[in-house]
């Protein structure tokens, strides 16, 4: 015997998949990196100095931002707290080494891109290990159109430069990357 559907059974079928639908779309799935390496539990303070700028080029911008949003990252995800104190048990200091711009395309006989070229160097200390302190530089670079300049292109890169930058610094000290 073949089964034979009706509206209502259409009508029941099209309300089921609304009801899975709605349940679906709002279950949520939430992944975080809250302490992403185990944070030795003697570790409670962490210390962020003023990063400087002693590249030849100097954008008056990157250093205050850099050096408050990975304050804010670290807040926001670890349970260290912030101090300025110099017994901090993470202190966490570094310079913009290098900044500046090469042409990466040429069209016919006219650039049609650019890079910039920005180098920063992290200096680490953990005053409660001497063993984990390090020194590295982080490079990164940054591609615009040639029809910028490096003001305009500062502007539209800045937000992607300070993220970057802040990811991999706090990947370098927290996740051991």
């Amino acid at each position: 015997m073949r089964y034979k559907f009706t509206k209502y059974h259409t009508i029941y079928s099209h309300l089921l998949c609304l009801l899975i639908l709605f349940l679906f779309n709002d279950a949520s799935c939430k992944y975080s990196f809250k302490d992403t390496s185990p944070i030795p539990v003697e570790v409670k303070t962490f210390r962020v100095n003023y990063f400087q700028n002693k590249a030849e080029y100097v954008n008056t911008q990157l250093c205050p931002q850099l050096t408050e949003k990975l304050k804010q990252k670290i807040i926001s995800t670890t349970r260290l707290n912030q101090t300025n104190a110099e017994d901090a048990h993470y202190d966490i200091s570094g310079y913009v080494s290098q900044y500046n711009t090469s042409t990466i395309s040429i069209s016919g006989s006219n650039s049609s891109g650019n890079r910039l070229t920005i180098s920063f160097h992290l200096i680490f200390k953990n005053t409660l290990d001497e063993k984990k302190n390090f020194e590295t530089d982080l490079t990164r670079t940054f591609d615009f159109s040639s029809t910028l300049n490096l003001t305009q292109a500062e502007s539209s890169l800045n937000n992607d430069i300070v993220k970057n930058f802040v990811d991999e610094i706090f990947n370098k000290i927290f996740s051991n990357w």
